[in-house]
């Protein structure tokens, strides 16, 4: 669709290919059909930073990902790249467009007229793998040599006497960001407190820190430091990376002064950036570790998940020993671990088969939205299908088995399975249960069908009482060819849906109707879809209709805005984002953005799909294919492309004069579960490597 994009806008177009590194994929470039007079090729991965080699007469390469089988898992495609090649339109070449045989799953006789190979040829061996071991000297020389490679080719940016190197990397490494905080409770005064984890110059590794709402709204907040990163990894020699924190929610701590504070949190630190993490608990009081010898939660190096059940009570999944992880490497038992004892007694309350990807278990609180409280198990059977236990519980059944407080309490209710399709998501708010699909859905045999991709709830008790043909469904979302479910985001008393709509940004509002047992009634949202990205988080669900609103765009830096729901429906002069209360914070402009253009355009496949892309140009651009053209691409994992900030490419390449270009291409989530889906006939059959060509992806072989 790039190629296609490019003949379509009539420019000179560069693209770079990206090689996306995972521990079950590794990637093969393969020469393809199409010949094109002459190409730059750039492949970049975690390994080897540029790679360039110009070639005369190379055929158009394609990207593969090749995964691998375990078991029954099924096997998934997806494609990360983008593109980059130069070229010059003469007037006898023709496109061949690539086409696939899902049968076979080898290369079509339309292709192997101008194949320089056939699907016998092909080494399935893949002769990269060594590059999955990122800091081997193999890889690391390999690293070295590609570099070399593109600055032979390209020049080096440092020593060219532009500077465009030294303005990107001032962007990169400006603090002119946005200190997006997430809201923990009460401080001792009584006023909102702000934690932000934020990195830069001076410090490197990060610091952990909070701030007053009030404070915060100030061009020049006043921060306090809770953590120092680069200060705990001098002290303890070990170069820490942070990982996140999960903190004790306050409505389960009964050391929270009524449910406003904030007491205690779990970190995850990693040593040198590893996958496993080291697992300790914190003091957010005294801003101090709880160690061991004071019964605080702490658990050495492993691929460790844990989140509080109550404040002395853990539900962790980690490696145990033999037997404890899955295939994947990932947890696959999850203990209840009680504050004060130690680990290896922890009682195994839920475990997965090793073929899973992994287990979780975690509790949802939904009393704020006048719902139970969930105790939900989970095994993730491959990346998109799971199954679901679930229960409702007391506050009591959270607490440790000898707490006095569960003295006389009756045994919680036993776990009920969740009958819905295993590729569906499930999530509570209040008493309701909410289904995203990624397939059609026929609860009862018979009876209503309900579209994939959309999103419906149902009363939870019900569902998991008398299954999924005794329950009355409601849609909120039901998506169409050109639009999809992005995500949602609840307040106390609303609820935010974020839809895309032919790539563009939409805001629907519902209101929980007490007075209709609590359902969904819509009230209101944006007008129009926008081309912009857009971000809706509510700031605290447990005591408003305050949420943040961030948005930018490919000449747009970003904006946050504080925002409140309930305007939208008390607000009838149908101006559009009356929700929006007062702007925040903003990023400052990062490279000349005066004279530029943001359109949306389509191409259409061979198969007669319609492709959106946008295009970024001068606004007296003539479309003649004398502009240089940057296109990008991404199709893979349901993810999609959308307008952004631009700020590097701007620099690099729209203030000298040339056209960006950013291709919606099928294997990502722009148009739901389906635009991802039809990726997954790319797969490989009985030994045989599907390949296919980026340039073509949306094209042809779809």
């Amino acid at each position: 669709i790039l190629l296609l994009a490019a003949n379509a806008i009539k420019m000179p177009t560069l693209l770079s290919f990206h090689r996306h590194r995972s521990r079950t994929s590794s990637a093969l470039i393969l020469a393809l059909a199409t010949t094109v007079p002459s190409i730059s090729l750039a492949t970049t991965s975690n390994a080897a930073i540029s790679s360039t080699a110009p070639v005369s007469r190379l055929p158009l390469l394609a990207f593969t990902n090749h995964l691998q089988q375990h078991g029954t898992k099924k096997q998934q495609f997806s494609s990360s790249f983008s593109l980059a090649f130069q070229h010059k339109e003469q007037k006898n070449q023709e496109f061949r467009p690539f086409t696939t045989n899902t049968n076979k799953m080898a290369p079509s006789a339309e292709i192997s007229e101008n194949v320089a190979f056939t699907a016998k040829e092909i080494d399935l061996d893949d002769p990269y793998m060594y590059l999955e071991e990122v800091e081997s000297e193999e890889s690391l020389s390999f690293a070295r040599s590609a570099n070399e490679a593109c600055l032979k080719a390209l020049g080096d940016p440092k020593t060219s006497g532009s500077t465009t190197y030294d303005r990107v990397l001032s962007v990169l490494e400006s603090n002119d960001r946005i200190a997006h905080v997430r809201k923990m409770g009460k401080n001792e005064n009584g006023e909102d407190s702000m934690y932000n984890f934020w990195k830069d110059g001076s410090n490197p590794k990060g610091l952990w820190r909070r701030v007053t709402m009030a404070s915060y709204k100030t061009s020049d907040p006043e921060w306090e430091t809770v953590l120092d990163l680069d200060d705990l990894a001098s002290k303890e020699d070990i170069s820490w990376v942070w990982k996140g924190s999960r903190p004790l929610p306050r409505a389960r701590d009964p050391m929270s002064e009524d449910g406003t504070r904030v007491t205690r949190a779990l970190l995850s630190l990693s040593r040198g950036g590893a996958d496993a993490i080291h697992l300790r608990e914190f003091d957010l009081l005294t801003n101090e570790f709880v160690p061991s010898k004071d019964n605080g939660f702490v658990l050495p190096e492993a691929k460790t998940r844990a989140s509080y059940k109550s404040r002395d009570v853990l539900l962790v999944g980690s490696d145990f020993g033999p037997g404890t992880l899955t295939d994947s490497g990932y947890p696959r038992t999850v203990r209840e671990w009680v504050r004060g004892t130690d680990i290896k007694d922890a009682k195994v309350v839920f475990e997965g088969e090793a073929t899973d990807v992994s287990v979780s278990a975690y509790i949802d609180d939904q009393r704020h939205h006048d719902g139970p409280i969930y105790e939900v198990r989970s095994r993730s059977l491959t990346f998109y299908t799971s199954k679901y236990w679930v229960r409702t519980i007391q506050y009591e059944h959270l607490l440790a088995p000898d707490d006095s407080l569960r003295e006389g309490v009756e045994q919680p209710n036993k776990f009920e399975e969740v009958d819905v399709q295993i590729d569906a998501d499930i999530d509570f708010v209040g008493k309701w249960m909410l289904i995203s699909l990624r397939s059609d859905w026929e609860p009862t045999p018979g009876g209503k069908q309900y579209k994939k991709g959309s999103l419906i709830y149902v009363d939870a008790e019900t569902m998991l009482n008398n299954g999924s043909e005794g329950a009355e469904y409601h849609i909120l979302f039901e998506p169409t060819e050109r639009s999809a479910y992005e995500t949602y985001s609840v307040t106390k008393n609303y609820f935010i849906l974020s839809i895309i709509e032919n790539v563009k940004s939409k805001h629907l509002f519902f209101k929980f109707d007490k007075e209709d047992d609590g359902k969904l009634v819509f009230v209101g949202g944006d007008k129009e879809a926008q081309i912009r990205a857009c971000y809706a988080g509510s700031v605290d669900p447990y005591e408003s209709d305050d949420f943040w609103f961030t948005t930018s765009g490919y000449t747009q830096p970003s904006t946050l805005f504080l925002a409140d729901a309930a305007k939208v429906e008390n607000n009838d002069d149908g101006e559009g984002e009356e929700y929006i209360v007062e702007k925040l914070k903003s990023l400052p402009p990062q490279y000349d953005a005066a004279g530029l253009t943001v359109k949306q355009c389509v191409a259409t496949s061979k198969d007669g799909t319609e492709v959106p892309y946008f295009l970024v140009t001068k606004e007296d651009t003539v479309l003649d294919g004398n502009t240089p053209t940057l296109l990008y691409g991404y199709g893979g994992f349901e993810i999609s492309l959308g307008p952004k900030y631009i700020a590097t490419s701007g620099i690099a390449w729209l203030e000298r004069g040339g056209a960006y270009v950013e291709a919606n291409i099928r294997g990502g989530g722009e148009f739901g579960p389906s635009w991802h889906q039809v990726c997954l006939i790319l797969r490989i059959v009985s030994g045989t490597l599907q390949i296919t060509c980026m340039s073509q992806l949306a094209l042809s072989v779809f």
